[in-house]
């Protein structure tokens, strides 16, 4: 059989100008197939009535909760989702270098905060006076000094901010056998939350 030098380097250029132009083209233009969710063509002529679209739901930014009750499910439980929070100390100057205070929330609307000299225990926020019942969402902040401050803000879930102001030192980490002295008098509510 002879061998068609020519037509050999024909099909190798058709073959590269293919995969050029593939790699080239757009990925919608190289699609090029029909659109599932476009409307289907009628041949008769007509044009078919323009469909209104619903507007795209939105995931709602919490869990949806049972019954709606301000953040209390069936039965007064709370529902809402995790979060956590921390905040370390910077400054070198201070006893608290390097100190983290870290707070979580649960699936049921419980706070808490850990010291990180103190790893391992997770205090629950519920032990300080005016804590809400149920909680969303938490943010911590300190100051550098030593005694500095700890700011511990809470969102209840009827959308009202909490904050309790402690007193942290390099003295002893927060335990639950201190937080109620160093956080008094616990938690107030913001004024004005924009709720």
């Amino acid at each position: 059989m002879k061998t068609l030098p020519w037509a050999a380097r024909g099909v190798a250029a058709v073959s590269g100008v293919v995969l050029a132009g593939a790699l080239l083209a757009p990925s919608a233009v190289a699609y090029g197939g029909p659109d599932p969710k476009a409307p289907a063509k009628h041949t008769t002529g007509k044009k078919a009535p323009a469909k209104k679209k619903a507007p795209a739901k939105q995931a709602p930014a919490k869990p949806v909760l049972k019954e709606q009750q301000g953040g209390q499910g069936a039965g007064g439980k709370c529902v809402t989702s995790r979060d956590v929070s921390s905040t370390v100390v910077d400054y070198s100057g201070s006893g608290l270098f390097e100190t983290v205070f870290r707070s979580a929330t649960d699936d049921r609307g419980h706070a808490f905060l850990n010291d990180s000299r103190n790893p391992g225990v997770w205090i629950n926020l519920a032990l300080l006076p005016g804590a809400p019942k149920c909680v969303y969402d938490t943010a911590l902040s300190v100051t550098e000094e030593n005694p500095g401050h700890l700011f511990v803000t809470v969102l209840a879930s009827n959308g009202t901010l909490h904050q309790a102001v402690c007193t942290s030192s390099s003295s002893a980490p927060f335990t639950p056998a201190n937080l109620a002295t160093a956080c008094a008098p616990g938690f107030t509510q913001l004024a004005d939350t924009p709720v």
